[in-house]
């Protein structure tokens, strides 16, 4: 029979009670949990695509998201198709692409990490250009930014924020340039 120390004991006993994918992501030896950003793009993107109508004249809808994410500002970059339409454009619909940035916050209750404030930095439309082009374009960025506010970016099951006996709870929110790294307390 093989020896195993007490740490390769306890790491077997703890690891078959975490589901697998919380085990793999989670360090209790540090209390982090790491999502990747292939994983939060895989969540992000069965949110879409999403839509919403501003002043009962124009309709903005996003698709096709892109995650990035920007260690220098801790905060997730999401550029998204965007469509607008309207029957006062003669064309009907313009489409284009918008580039949103966001802080990250931890809701407790619903166990998310959610995008807090996100702010369009950039909109660009095709086919149009002038002041209709502004006005559009501060429509778009106001309405994506709507739509994105308090999306889920990432959710916890009550089973990978615990091991052994303890439930912890998300502290620090860390944007690192290929995932997002949370402080388990």
């Amino acid at each position: 029979m093989p020896h195993c120390s007490r740490r390769h004991l306890c790491l077997a006993v703890f690891g078959a009670a975490l589901p697998w994918r919380a085990w793999a992501a989670f360090d209790f030896w540090t209390s982090e949990y790491t999502a990747t950003r292939s994983e939060l793009q895989a969540m992000l993107a069965k949110q879409f695509p999403m839509s919403q109508r501003y002043a009962e004249l124009v309709s903005v809808a996003l698709s096709d998201p892109q995650l990035d994410l920007n260690a220098a500002t801790n905060r997730a970059a999401i550029t998204a198709r965007v469509s607008i339409t309207s029957p006062l454009l003669r064309a009907g619909r313009i489409n284009g692409t918008v580039a949103l940035s966001s802080a990250l916050r931890y809701d407790a209750a619903a166990r998310a990490l959610r995008l807090e404030q996100p702010k369009a930095e950039r909109l660009e439309l095709q086919g149009v250009s002038g002041g209709d082009a502004e006005r559009l374009q501060q429509i778009g960025g106001l309405v994506a930014q709507e739509l994105l506010q308090g999306r889920v970016l990432r959710s916890f099951t009550v089973e990978e924020l615990s091991f052994g006996r303890k439930t912890y709870e998300i502290g620090e929110i860390t944007v690192l340039a290929d995932g997002i790294k949370v402080e388990l307390k």
